[in-house]
């Protein structure tokens, strides 16, 4: 069986794969610590840590490891909602807070597809629904932080003169460090 294309960069820097995965997967149990929904945030740890690898090296997020987050998220999260308090209003907002960034994310492809790849689209969805999970605070500070990560770095590429304003770079790292980020302030 061979290696999909997209799979390249996390067989090509496994080590690196795996360590970040570790990292990150710590981080995530040490703030969410024993929880329902801890399986539904470690399997995004880890789906993300591999989505950002593979963006940073082919500036594309594949369906096969975006479309199945949907579906997973909401199975995971579904599960937990019994077993957390308020769990059926955390998970209301969880599907509020997915199709809310569904259509923020559309409408910026529709507005400028040269600026924004479909692929950011799809996975804005997922992380819209882990977001709306943990509340409308850490959906906006998720959403915030992405853009402000990608803003930051853009602006240190243009002043360092190693990227033009027309230039490409992925925009999947800097959203999945967003939601990171709201998940170590607000879980």
């Amino acid at each position: 069986m061979t290696t999909p294309d997209w799979a390249e960069p996390v067989v090509r820097r496994r080590l690196g794969v795996i360590t970040a995965t570790v990292a990150v997967l710590a981080l995530v149990a040490w703030r969410i610590g024993p929880a329902p929904d801890l399986p539904a945030f470690a399997y995004l740890a880890v789906a993300g840590v591999v989505l950002t690898f593979i963006d940073v090296a082919l500036k594309r997020l594949p369906d096969p490891l975006t479309l199945p987050s949907y579906p997973v998220g909401l199975v995971l999260l579904g599960l937990a909602a019994p077993f957390t308090d308020e769990g059926g209003v955390r998970f209301t907002y969880a599907l509020l807070g997915m199709a809310a960034l569904s259509a923020l994310y559309a409408v910026q492809w529709f507005i400028a597809p040269g600026q924004i790849g479909l692929g950011d689209v799809k996975l804005a969805g997922v992380l819209g629904l882990y977001l709306g999970w943990l509340g409308l605070r850490a959906w906006v500070a998720g959403v915030c932080a992405g853009y402000v990560l990608a803003a930051v770095y853009a602006a240190g590429l243009l002043v360092s003169r190693r990227a033009r304003l027309k230039s490409e770079m992925p925009y999947g790292p800097f959203m999945l460090a967003g939601v990171l980020a709201a998940v170590l302030g607000y879980a």
